[in-house]
């Protein structure tokens, strides 16, 4: 039972530190001379050096994404953190629903993220 538990504690903040670098880092898309991410698109020269950065689009989608993306982020640190609250609270064989449905609510809105992009 007590790997179970690790098991699952080792789950949850792995997907959170893949939803940290999904979402900070800095190069999504590299091309011809720019480097384009969630949050800005920046020229850059043949050395790698930045020479200007812009805001990302203001399009819907984007937007769209980059809500879905910081949602992610709150629902899993919530799940998280009830996992640990209901882990000291529930009695033995209690089951974990609140901690799940959090946890559902973080991968459904990355899901919806990733629709975007097809």
């Amino acid at each position: 039972m007590l790997l179970l538990l690790l098991s699952i504690i080792v789950l949850h903040v792995a997907v959170l530190v893949l939803l940290f670098v999904s979402t900070i880092v800095s190069q999504w898309i590299v091309g011809n001379g720019h480097a384009t991410d969630l949050w800005q698109n920046c020229s850059t020269s043949s050395s790698g050096n930045v020479h200007h950065c812009f805001s990302s689009s203001p399009n819907e989608w984007l937007q769209s994404v980059q809500a879905t993306m910081i949602l992610s982020i709150i629902f899993s640190v919530l799940s998280l953190f009830l996992f640990f609250c209901q882990l000291f609270t529930l009695t033995k064989g209690g089951r974990f629903y609140i901690t799940g449905i959090f946890q559902i609510l973080a991968e459904s809105n990355s899901s919806q993220m990733y629709s975007y992009w097809d």
